[in-house]
């Protein structure tokens, strides 16, 4: 799955740069003591870390530890380490004595698939595997998929048959999770716990979802921006956070067709991908839920949304339409 997250966010946060720094040149004052900054990888995902502190020393061990930190809760959750913990799940089925944070994550996508209904669901990984091989295929038929193999691959998910204890994580033979929807703000979220607990009151983290610890040490907002579907590297708009996380999802990402009718946001309804909008951005105070929603509110009409927001734990929503005109939702 390497390909879908890589693109998909490399977009939103190559635009989110372009903008920030643009913004900064045209109307900021500089900071007395130049931000200690990260750039790297992290989940698939271009991931970055800019920490502002008196002590250019300590911001700089900070990172070092954010890192380590981050890449400890990789190892849990990677699709793409032969020894993760989340590909040792999906080749036997079972995971005994699961980490804390493995059971925390698994219990948050529970609880995201009850709210909307199921939408958000990272048992979807065997569509994705269809999907993707699919198309690899040489001649492969531009229809997609086989009715036939997109039922058998939804008999395979489900998320309401992980079994999740303190002890052991089991699900049934055949299944397979991915938490490429959810982990990168869970980890960002993490990351942002930590560098609170030793002091850090104003710095921009994003470990391939963002979120800004309180403002720029000037007191204005970090800008955060949202990714033109159309045009890739390019900024759609620009949004002013302080204190919030910022996720953006977009069937542009990764399209598995020439034509760009099957994407990597799957419908556990159906089997189908997503075609509603051409990107959703959420805004709220967890980079989780703002990862988890973004996804499952690609797959929901307007109104719908709209209707789970009060209870969601998101500020704002940014809907871009098929027809590219954009839409805000709010509490």
């Amino acid at each position: 799955m390497t390909r879908t997250l890589t693109r998909r966010r490399f977009i939103r946060i190559s635009a989110a740069a372009a903008g920030f720094s643009a913004l900064s040149r045209a109307h900021s004052v500089r900071a007395e003591i130049a931000p200690a900054s990260w750039r790297g990888t992290m989940l698939g995902a271009v991931a970055t870390m800019e920490i502002h502190d008196e002590d250019r020393n300590r911001a700089e061990r900070l990172i070092a530890l954010a890192c380590a930190e981050a890449r400890r809760l990789e190892r849990l959750f990677s699709l793409y380490l032969d020894d993760s913990a989340l590909v040792a799940l999906n080749r036997t089925g079972i995971l005994l004595d699961p980490a804390a944070e493995m059971i925390d994550l698994l219990s948050a996508s529970q609880r995201y698939s009850t709210l909307t209904g199921g939408l958000f669901d990272v048992t979807v990984q065997p569509l994705w595997e269809l999907y993707a091989g699919h198309f690899a295929r040489d001649g492969a038929d531009q229809a997609g998929p086989a009715p036939a193999a997109i039922e058998a691959a939804l008999a395979r998910v489900g998320s309401s048959r992980l079994s999740i204890s303190r002890d052991r994580i089991v699900m049934p033979k055949g299944m397979a999770v991915t938490l490429n929807g959810i982990a990168q703000g869970y980890v960002t979220d993490k990351v942002v716990e930590l560098l609170r607990a030793h002091g850090i009151s104003h710095s921009l983290v994003d470990m391939g979802e963002a979120r800004a610890i309180g403002s720029r040490p000037d007191g204005r907002p970090w800008d955060v921006g949202i990714a033109d579907p159309d045009l890739a590297g390019q900024t759609k708009t620009v949004l002013p956070i302080v204190d919030r996380a910022v996720s953006t999802s977009g069937g542009y990402g990764c399209q598995f067709d020439p034509g760009a009718r099957f994407n990597h946001l799957f419908d556990p309804r159906s089997g189908g991908c997503a075609q509603r909008y051409r990107s959703v951005t959420t805004v709220s105070r967890s980079a989780t839920a703002a990862d988890a929603l973004s996804t499952a509110f690609s797959l929901m009409p307007e109104d719908q949304i709209r209707s789970l927001l009060p209870g969601a734990d998101i500020d704002r929503v940014y809907l871009i339409d098929d027809a590219g005109k954009s839409v805000e939702l709010s509490v």
